[in-house]
């Protein structure tokens, strides 16, 4: 199956979508495709071609994402938060010639045709002719550029296969054809973009959308439209844990977490509120995104849930060796969702993806008795202080326990003695105060010693990436141009 055929499972009277109010069915959501393919066409995109989205979310924005890759182009949506020096080198690198967008981007040079996403869809144009009968689900679909933790990003290219498999693996949510997703994550994500779109589409329901992320009108969205699904990242959790009742949620049959680490915190909060548990998911763009997710009714706090169907898992040491259950290795995975590999970056591409076809994902994890899985932390992100290692996600965790705290960051910087010590970035909730001395004796107490972070700092408010995480990179390098000063 291709991806855009994943539409063809829905009924042709159902509902597919609602945005802003708007019903569309899966027959208009199909013509909408067919006339954004017409006049892709028409412009000039061929099989092959690149074609950049720059988006909020939209039915517009799945118009073009379809005719594309029913054309055989290949798509490249990008983070609308992006810089324009950002965006600039993103669709020089994929050598995006057409940019759909919802405002013109006023480049140095001008280096694409930009297209009012809106309306690119009013004009009438000839059919174009259906993909040749040697196209396969192993053509590209997607290039997903990620941000790496130095230099510019790189481009993941993820097949029409990668993305259906990953979308037939999300069959463990148990969604179908009466359920009711609402997509708040953006859809130039990945995680979003499978689990949430191409997840409800694979199952005939209804998707939900909403352009701007405001808490208070999501919680109405959710209570007035009868919202059954929610994938929403941590950060989001905790605003909805805030301001939602019971019973704005009666309606919501599963919740999960996904795209970066769920504080325990977050979970207590969410399940003293609303007795309901947080279903929790694991994964990276390389792979679709999805690596592990939990089953709906199994969810078990910590975990990130088991292994899925259609791939294989090792966990393995620094030599390669796989390491026994409940012991600590990184997360390979092989499988029909792993990327074909990184644009025009081979060497990239070698380090990630093995002669074996392993892709590494560079994060540490391990696995109990039952098959549960639970991540650890980045490899990069580990701190090595004489010779000890550190993950700062065990050391964060117990930072959140500490009453006053709202979130926190511990991130390695170098120290001439011990090689790397932790650095604790943290942020006060509204009305209270954190006195470090206590806090450090809190970690004392339950933390080992060499585990506590040598150096706290107060931050008015943690950076975050588009996606809800902590932007770890960020912080360090303000405060390494601080030390620089």
């Amino acid at each position: 199956m291709l991806v855009h055929e994943i539409i063809n499972r829905g009924r042709e009277d159902d509902i597919a979508i609602v945005d802003e109010g708007k019903q569309i069915t899966y027959s208009q959501l199909k013509q909408g495709i067919k006339k954004y393919r017409n006049h892709l066409y028409e412009i000039g995109i061929r099989q092959g071609d690149r074609v950049g989205i720059f988006s909020r979310n939209s039915a517009e924005f799945i118009y073009t994402y379809f005719a594309a890759t029913s054309l055989g182009a290949i798509n490249v949506p990008i983070n609308f938060q992006l810089s324009t020096r950002e965006t600039a080198y993103i669709l020089q690198n994929a050598g995006v010639k057409h940019l759909l967008t919802y405002e013109t981007l006023n480049f140095e040079e001008e280096i694409v045709t930009q297209h009012d996403i809106a309306t690119f869809g009013d004009k009438i144009c000839a059919d174009a002719p259906e993909l040749p009968s040697d196209f396969s689900e192993n053509n590209p679909c997607v290039i997903i550029y990620t941000s790496g933790t130095t230099g510019n990003p790189k481009g993941a290219v993820l097949s029409h296969k990668n993305l259906v498999h990953n979308t037939w693996q999300c069959k463990v949510f148990k969604c179908h054809r009466e359920c009711k997703s609402i997509c708040v994550l953006p859809m130039y994500h990945c995680f979003g973009w499978t689990c949430i779109v191409l997840n409800t589409f694979y199952c005939g329901a209804e998707l939900h959308i909403m352009r701007v992320f405001k808490p208070k009108d999501m919680v109405d969205m959710v209570r007035e439209q009868k919202i059954t699904d929610i994938i929403i990242v941590p950060s989001i959790f905790k605003f909805i844990t805030a301001l939602a009742s019971p019973e704005d949620f009666k309606t919501v049959r599963f919740f999960m977490s996904g795209g970066t680490t769920l504080p325990d915190k977050i979970v207590d909060e969410f399940k003293n509120k609303f007795g309901r548990p947080i279903a929790e998911g694991y994964g990276l763009s390389e792979a679709s995104p999805c690596v592990f997710l939990t089953t709906h009714g199994e969810e078990r706090q910590g975990s990130c849930g088991k292994m899925l169907d259609g791939e294989e898992i090792r966990l393995v040491d620094e030599k390669g060796n796989d390491v026994a259950p409940d012991e600590v290795g990184e997360v390979l995975v092989r499988g029909g969702q792993v990327m074909l590999g990184y644009w025009k970056n081979p060497q990239a591409t070698k380090e990630a993806l093995d002669a074996e076809g392993w892709l590494h994902t560079g994060d540490v994890g391990k696995v109990d008795a039952d098959g549960y899985y639970y991540i650890v932390n980045r490899i990069k992100e580990m701190i090595i202080s004489m010779g000890e290692n550190i993950y700062p996600r065990e050391v964060e965790e117990v930072i959140y326990k500490f009453k006053g705290i709202k979130d926190a960051a511990v991130i390695g910087v170098d120290d001439k003695l011990r090689g790397q010590v932790g650095a604790c970035f943290y942020e006060v909730q509204s009305g209270s105060a954190v006195d470090v001395r206590e806090l450090k004796k809190f970690l004392q107490k339950n933390l080992a010693l060499y585990k506590v972070p040598r150096e706290f700092q107060e931050l008015k408010e943690l950076p975050r990436t588009s996606t809800g995480k902590i932007a770890k990179r960020k912080i360090l390098e303000d405060y390494l141009a601080a030390k620089r000063i």
